[in-house]
């Protein structure tokens, strides 16, 4: 049997990386209008409160998943598209949802979720390759975080970051200094004025669990 590949399967695959190319550029250029225009995103760590978030769809940016099991997701994922809400999923939250090459593909080609989350370097790669738009999650406990965050972004570069938690609002500003992506901050965010505290400091937008924040607009 032959190995040259016919240029019919050159067009093809090429065809495929400009297409999965087009949709991570719309996904992300979405995202970053609806963050622009709410700078609120709902986290939803528990079921019961998809409802809630979709009843605020027009004062959220965008949700982000991290609850659910592989055989429920894109039910999840279709749900908030549905209704024109960017929906990006945590891979590394997502029961019997692995996140290596395969578990990737299967991400983007079944489940078609506008982007993902995750910690982790390797995965915001391979998700990029297959034309995932990609949000790196990064802690900062330390000022080794924030070397962390300078290493990692040497390496590979995120569509968009979120630093936790937020109540370090000062921190920010540092991040911002090393890099112009877009940065999402969260985590502890409870009250009104802390979240505005990351918007001034200069987090593009903040995400919340709580359900008091997703009602309100900044």
């Amino acid at each position: 049997m032959s190995n040259v590949v016919s240029p019919l399967s050159k067009r093809t695959e090429s065809v495929k990386s400009v297409s999965k190319k087009t949709s991570k550029q719309h996904s992300v250029a979405y995202l970053l209008e609806r963050l622009s225009e709410y700078r609120n995103v709902a986290s939803i760590r528990d079921v019961r409160y998809i409802e809630t978030a979709l009843s605020y769809k027009d004062q959220l940016s965008g949700v982000f998943l991290l609850t659910g099991s592989i055989g429920v997701i894109k039910g999840y994922v279709e749900l908030f598209q549905k209704h024109d809400i960017p929906v990006f999923v945590h891979v590394e939250k997502i029961g019997g949802l692995s996140y290596d090459q395969q578990g990737l593909e299967y991400l983007a080609n079944a489940i078609r979720p506008d982007g993902i989350i995750t910690t982790k370097i390797q995965v915001v790669k391979k998700a990029q390759k297959l034309g995932l738009a990609t949000i790196q999650r990064f802690f900062l406990v330390d000022s080794e975080g924030l070397a962390n965050i300078a290493q990692s972004l040497a390496q590979v570069e995120p569509d968009i970051i979120e630093i936790m938690p937020a109540r370090i609002p000062e921190v920010l500003q540092k991040v911002r200094e090393m890099t112009d992506i877009p940065l999402i901050s969260g985590g502890l965010l409870r009250k009104r004025e802390h979240a505005e505290a990351c918007l001034v400091e200069g987090a593009t937008a903040i995400s919340s669990s709580s359900q008091d924040l997703w009602e309100k607009s900044f």
